[in-house]
């Protein structure tokens, strides 16, 4: 096992990590910023290194800076968390020449699934069904067009490195899709440095359903059931939720089989996600994480396996220490993603925290690095936590999500949990009948009943008064 584990991020992932390898007996390292000098992580680390100034280039994507930490206060793994190098191939490989252990997947794989096209031509070979597409990054403009004419318009141009809703347009015409991949493009390159695009077909109004899964390198591989994220905006996942409302036991079991199937075969090491899109009772592979997800506390609180402590061990060189037969899921978890944004236009809201109060009892998680008095930065990811609620069914899970809401205080910034208390008494939601565009269409409605309502009143026209 190690012996001190530096935690390469901040924020609530960071605490994360710092609480499991706490538990493991592991001494930890804490790495900042000079605006995170006051992170709840900082302060509960056991030793502290400061990277630099606020800029995350300066800072948390300091390479350099980071093995010099280690090599400092004697660290001899690093946990990436997620975002910032946690799915970066070069650090994993610069780590090892440093002889430090890096707590993520091999270094070929999150080449290979970092590069959407190898990823996808990797998911067919492994047997993951995907969707009709491409084979490679396009090049030639009359060759795009044929196979964008074969496959069928609406199309989706995407990225071939990098995610997040980054480079992805949809052509819904023919005259339209010049235009989409060059777009696509030139978002792409801005954003990963690198202009590669590749074609898929465009699924009207699918679900997002995610499967995770636990390897141990050594061919051992299993999954822990699927998280259903398909409330999102502009393609970032708002509120994740396990089971997924729409599938049946049969769906579920043969979809998470042949995902830990192909990690076998893969030996694939640490936690990873593969993602599908989900239509008419069929899936479609999109991508894979290969790090610890956001949402990842939903799979806990419906298994009961520590993802976070699984993932340090089998770094380690530990094998596996849960069987497939052993993984059971019980009752219904939701996620909701607490962000420092305005509700309504969701534009950022740092600022000082003055009253913080989290909700408790039977069946609540509160995933967050915020405390009374904690200034948010304006120059990261506007989360500032995570609440997750378990119930022994959907329904329950949904009543505790209320209750918990109804609880929640952040006073002195501007937080997304009103747009949550509006969502959890959505008849849509109760229900479960969503899709992965369904967030954009309520909130475009809402914007318009608001702007109807507060729209200044026309006075009737009169003929004028005799003076």
């Amino acid at each position: 096992m190690f012996n001190k584990i530096l935690i390469a991020n901040r924020g609530e992932i960071a605490l994360r990590v710092l609480r499991a390898a706490r538990e493991l007996g592991i001494a930890t390292v804490a790495v900042h910023s000079t605006a995170d000098a006051e992170a709840m992580h900082v302060k509960l680390a056991d030793e502290s290194v400061c990277l630099g100034p606020a800029p995350a280039r300066e800072s948390y994507l300091n390479i350099p800076a980071i093995i010099a930490a280690c090599e400092i206060t004697g660290a001899d793994a690093v946990h990436p968390g997620y975002g910032f190098l946690s799915e970066n191939a070069h650090f994993a490989d610069i780590l090892a020449a440093h002889k430090i252990a890096f707590i993520g997947p091999k270094a070929e794989h999150i080449r290979i699934m970092g590069d959407k096209i190898a990823a996808k031509r990797t998911a067919i070979e492994l047997g993951i069904p995907c969707v009709p597409g491409s084979k490679g990054a396009l090049s030639d403009p009359a060759e795009a067009m044929r196979i964008a004419e074969e496959i069928g318009f609406p199309v989706l141009v995407k990225a071939a490195a990098g995610g997040g809703g980054r480079g992805m347009k949809v052509a819904h015409t023919r005259e339209d899709f010049a235009d989409a991949v060059a777009t696509a493009s030139r978002e792409a390159q801005a954003a990963f440095g690198d202009g590669s695009v590749y074609l898929e077909k465009y699924l009207d109004n699918p679900r997002h359903i995610e499967i995770q899964v636990l390897g141990d390198g050594l061919g051992n591989a299993i999954h822990l059931g699927e998280r259903d994220c398909s409330i999102q905006r502009r393609h970032q996942k708002v509120w994740e939720e396990g089971p997924s409302p729409v599938l049946d036991q049969d769906q579920r079991d043969e979809i998470s089989e042949i995902c830990a199937n192909a990690m076998r075969k893969l030996h694939y090491l640490g936690v990873g996600t593969i993602e599908f899109l989900y239509k008419d009772g069929r899936f479609y592979f999109i991508e894979m994480n290969t790090r610890i997800q956001v949402e990842h506390p939903v799979t806990e609180m419906i298994t009961g396996c520590d993802l976070v402590n699984e993932q340090i061990k089998v770094a380690a060189g530990h094998p596996l220490s849960i069987k497939q037969d052993q993984v059971i899921v019980r009752g219904h978890a939701i996620e909701c993603r607490i962000n420092a944004e305005d509700p309504s236009t969701f534009i950022p809201s740092p600022g000082r925290i003055e009253r913080y109060h989290t909700p408790g009892g039977l069946g609540i998680r509160v995933d967050s690095a915020a405390y009374s008095g904690y200034k948010i930065p304006p120059v990261y990811d506007s989360l500032i936590g995570k609440l997750i609620v378990y119930g022994p069914n959907r329904k329950e899970a949904l009543m505790r999500l209320r209750r918990a809401l109804d609880e929640f205080i952040v006073d002195g910034i501007k937080t997304t949990i009103p747009l949550f208390r509006t969502l959890v008494n959505n008849d849509d939601i109760k229900s479960g009948i969503y899709s992965i565009h369904w967030l954009e269409s309520f909130l475009a409605a809402m914007a318009e009943e608001v702007a109807l309502v507060t729209a200044p009143a026309l006075s009737e026209s009169k003929e004028p008064t005799p003076s």
